[in-house]
């Protein structure tokens, strides 16, 4: 019998069991009774959805991240859903090296792109690449009053705010209502670039202000295209590691979009011996030396890895301070798992990791 796996199991399947491994219920009938009646309600439409644009700022006060989110007229929150429409597939660009440059300053490229990096949009890119976004970004000025994007329009630029306050708009029951503010900082409008999809609300000028904009074509050739590369270099990197075979495509996909790409110089201690754990380290490119400082303070080399192994998880398990220190030999280039997405996007190698730690452990004391 052809049994067809229905689209959205796979999803449905795994955020219950992540929340089922978080809240860990006395009963789990009870608690699955609950999660999916909930889970069916915030899927239930509430009048007529709008995007707004919302901004999270992090401890330092900068703009964390920019995304469109669907509003209910409750004021709620919704999770946004997929665009039925047709996408860009990186897969099928040809590689093309001539790239568009806008001529800038000096002090016009330092101050763009110390905004671009802020952007959670750009902070996968290498250095390469987003020096291609900031030369792909042209100026544009406006005066108050003057409509950036309409609602309903398609998309033609990606915008970052260098100066100037902007309303945003959008057309709900035959009314335009004010739905966010930017006030000289914030991005917008790569929804309907990433997505083919309509402008989803109106940005308006309310004081005169500074624009830096990217065509789709290049935000969809440099942006998209340079995720696609990475999720697929990453993806080959976990093929790699043995401890990561327990997981299925889907899954190695998903820990490969949390990847987070690092460089250090020969010598360069990536983790120190006592310091609190941060997070898992793939070893992408080179040699690492481990060290353990002993009890007259001297540090007696234990190990030597290079690439397609792991480290620094022994200290996430265990929720104890780095046990050892880790050097670079040589340039090094590693994939970094923060702390919070490990055991989310790692459970099901946990266990295999605990007893490869417990034998690191046994054979270190030997």
């Amino acid at each position: 019998m052809n049994l067809e796996i229905p689209d959205g199991l796979g999803d449905l399947l795994r955020d219950f069991t992540v929340a089922v491994l978080k809240e860990r219920p006395g009963d789990l009938y009870d608690f699955a009774v609950d999660y999916f009646t909930k889970a069916r309600e915030a899927r239930r439409p509430k009048d007529v959805p709008m995007y707004i644009i919302v901004e999270d700022d992090d401890e330092a006060g900068e703009p964390d991240r920019t995304a469109f989110k669907p509003k209910t007229s409750s004021g709620r929150y919704a999770r946004r859903q997929s665009v039925s429409a047709e996408r860009y597939n990186p897969e099928e660009d040809e590689d093309d090296d001539d790239f568009i440059i806008h001529p800038k300053t000096d002090e016009q490229r330092e101050r763009l792109t110390k905004t671009v990096s802020s952007i959670l949009l750009f902070r996968s890119l290498e250095p390469e690449q987003t020096s291609q976004v900031v030369d792909a970004m042209f100026e544009r000025k406006v005066v108050p009053g003057e409509t950036v994007i309409q609602q309903g329009d398609d998309g033609d630029n990606f915008y970052v705010i260098d100066t100037g306050v902007y309303d945003v708009l959008a057309d709900v029951k035959g009314e335009e209502k004010k739905v966010h503010q930017f006030d000289n900082r914030g991005s917008f409008g790569e929804l309907a670039l990433m997505y083919n999809m309509p402008r989803s609300a109106t940005v308006r000028a309310v004081t005169e202000g500074t624009l830096w904009a990217m065509d789709r074509s290049s935000f969809r050739r440099i942006v998209l295209k340079s995720a696609f590369k990475k999720r697929k270099k990453y993806e080959d990197l976990l093929e790699s590691v043995p401890i990561l075979q327990n997981l299925d495509r889907y899954e190695r996909m998903t820990l490969a979009d949390a990847l987070v790409s690092r460089v250090y110089q020969d010598g360069e201690a990536i983790i120190k011996q006592g310091d609190d754990p941060d997070g898992v380290y793939f070893v992408e490119d080179g040699t690492i030396r481990i060290t353990m400082a002993s009890p007259d303070g001297t540090e007696k080399e234990i190990g030597v890895k290079t690439t397609c192994t792991y480290f620094g998880e022994l200290a996430l398990i265990e929720n104890k301070p780095r046990t050892a220190s880790v050097y670079a030999v040589g340039r090094v280039k590693v994939a970094f798992l923060e702390r919070d997405c490990f055991e989310r996007l790692l459970g099901p190698c946990v266990e295999i990791m605990k007893r490869n730690s417990q034998n690191y452990t046994m054979s270190v004391s030997n």
